[in-house]
Formats: C-alpha cells, sequence, structure tokens
C-alpha cells in the first residue's frame, strides 16, 4: 500500500485551518444589533443601519434633509414613537406625546436600508415640546390645549400661557364618545380623534 507523505509545511498549517473552521461554523447566524420580529433595535447598536428607515425608537437629525442617525450622536434631533405605512389621515393615530408628523417617501436614503413610504410620529429629544398639552403646537389637539376661532367652525391651537401669535380662548378640559357625555359647562365641542374625539372646552 503506497503511503502519501504530507508536507512539513502542510502538517503545521493543517491542524490551524481546521481551527478556523471550525469556529466560523460556529458563529450565530444573527447578531444582538438585528431587531426580532416587531421588536426593537437593541440598544447597544448604532441607529442609522436597520432594516427599516426611522423605525421605532430611532433618532433623525436636524435639517431639511432628515437622515437617520445615533441616538447618542450630536446631531441627533427627535426620536420615533411610532412608525405606520401610507398616508396618515388613513392609518392609525399618532400617540399623544407627539410633536410633529414626518412624511416619508420611498426614495432611498443615503444608506442602502428599505424605506417604506409613510409616516413617522416623532418627539424631539429637547424641550420644548410643541406636542404636550397647552404647548399650542404638535398635530394632535389633546385635552389640556387651548384654542382660538380661526374662523366660523374652525378653531386652532395656540399657547395656552399667552405666548402665541393668537391668545387663547377656549381650554380643552376633557373628551368623550358623544357631545352628551360633556360637562353643562361646556362652550365649546373640539374635535379630537381617537376613542374619544368629542373635546369638551370652556372659555378661558
Amino acid at each position: 500500500m503506497c503511503e502519501k507523505r504530507v508536507p512539513r509545511v502542510l502538517r503545521f498549517l493543517l491542524p490551524a485551518l481546521a481551527a478556523l473552521f471550525l469556529s466560523a461554523c460556529q458563529q450565530p447566524l444573527g447578531s444582538a444589533s438585528q431587531p426580532g420580529a416587531g421588536g426593537l433595535r437593541d440598544s447597544t447598536a448604532p441607529s442609522g443601519y436597520g432594516v427599516v428607515f426611522l423605525g421605532p425608537a430611532d433618532c433623525s437629525s436636524r435639517g431639511d434633509v432628515v437622515r437617520e442617525v445615533s441616538c447618542r450622536s450630536e446631531k441627533a434631533a427627535a426620536r420615533v414613537l411610532a412608525r405606520y405605512t401610507g398616508a396618515p389621515s388613513e392609518g392609525p393615530a399618532c400617540p399623544p406625546s407627539t410633536d410633529f408628523v414626518l412624511h416619508i417617501s420611498q426614495s432611498s436614503p443615503s444608506h442602502e436600508a428599505t424605506v417604506p413610504g409613510g409616516y413617522a410620529c416623532m418627539r424631539t429629544l429637547e424641550s420644548p415640546h410643541p406636542g404636550d398639552p397647552g404647548q399650542g403646537g404638535g398635530p394632535l389637539t389633546v385635552v389640556g390645549d387651548c384654542v382660538y376661532n380661526s374662523r366660523k367652525g374652525e378653531v386652532r391651537e395656540t399657547a395656552c400661557d399667552g405666548s402665541g401669535e393668537q391668545p387663547p380662548e377656549f381650554e380643552v378640559g376633557s373628551a368623550v364618545k358623544r357631545r352628551g357625555l360633556c360637562p353643562d359647562t361646556t362652550d365649546l365641542f373640539v374635535q379630537l380623534g381617537g376613542d374619544t374625539p368629542v373635546g369638551c372646552a370652556r372659555r378661558v
């Protein structure tokens, strides 16, 4: 029987290559930076390179061109509270603490991530928060907000402390499912949306 001789150099390389191959095979397929089904990205992973552009808990930059950045970056300006596809008028309402709504098109951002069109409900990382009750801004009117008559049959938000362009005329004291549930002291009904779409407002 013939015996094949292995060169001396290969005798030293083969065990090392085998160990390297075994180590590579034991490496997990996933990583902590990848979000699970319906889950959030791991807090230790840098934001901005996920599967979904500006997904929940991601942060955006300032400026006319919005980019996804790490929430620990000095460029971070706002955090995503919720992310939905479609138009805001057709989809779910944003959380009450939303400061502004960011409309996202399907055009690709600077990084190669999937960009489903839709809208993101954003909250600024620093105060003031226009979406908070009484601050006079934000995409939603909530309990504690103040409004004024902008024209017949239409009201708009303004700051309750009078610091806005228009002085407050009414303050939303409660929210109910229908007008008949408002207190007798109600002076104005304000459309809010959601499960309790009627705001009961009193003159201030």
